[in-house]
């Protein structure tokens, strides 16, 4: 069992104060998540917390079956999906480019690859929003298929061909535009 795991046992069994192991564990994995789908910095830093509102109001119904992370961005989903609904609005996509380029070593190289960045977030923002989530989960919080299984109620097969469509659209999308960006340079 992971240490995880075992955390959310013991919060669940009444030992609430643990809670703030699995919040320093996963804020910042859950808060990315969050800004790749809502844009806002505000609206994600509201949705951890509810998150982990939510994790200490239902923690009776955790089992010791499945795992935390999947459990936990179940929860995720639902708060983003329950806060959309009371506001009226519509996840748009709008993060900073930097957002997407934290994992480039070289500054210099980083530079270079702004326009491609640029162009793969334009591409991200115009998936549908259950395309754009299961590339979220597996390629940015890399989430084992299993556990996006449970958070989506699905096979790990059907997870995989989940990800291979989402994959492929946002590939069509990235492509087109860059197309459309040469030939306005070429016009120019």
């Amino acid at each position: 069992m992971s240490d995880d795991h075992q955390l959310m046992i013991s919060v669940r069994d009444g030992e609430t104060e643990k809670l703030g192991k699995l919040f320093e564990a996963h804020h910042k994995r859950l808060y990315n998540f969050f800004l790749h789908q809502t844009g806002s910095r505000q609206t994600s830093e509201d949705l951890v917390v509810d998150v982990f509102l939510r994790i200490l109001k239902y923690r009776h119904t955790y089992k010791d079956e499945g795992s935390f992370s999947a459990w936990m961005y179940t929860i995720a989903r639902h708060t983003r999906i329950d806060y959309y609904k009371e506001h009226n609005d519509q996840s748009e996509f709008m993060e900073e480019p930097d957002t997407l380029t934290s994992n480039v070593p070289d500054p210099g190289e980083e530079y270079e690859n702004m326009d491609d960045i640029i162009l793969l977030r334009k591409a991200m923002a115009e998936l549908p929003e259950d395309r754009r989530e299961v590339i979220l989960m597996s390629r940015f919080n890399h989430m084992p298929y299993r556990e996006i299984g449970e958070v989506l109620g699905c096979t790990v097969g059907a997870v995989k061909v989940r990800i291979y469509r989402a994959m492929k659209d946002l590939a069509e999308r990235y492509f087109r535009l860059a197309g459309e960006k040469s030939y306005e340079m070429r016009r120019n």
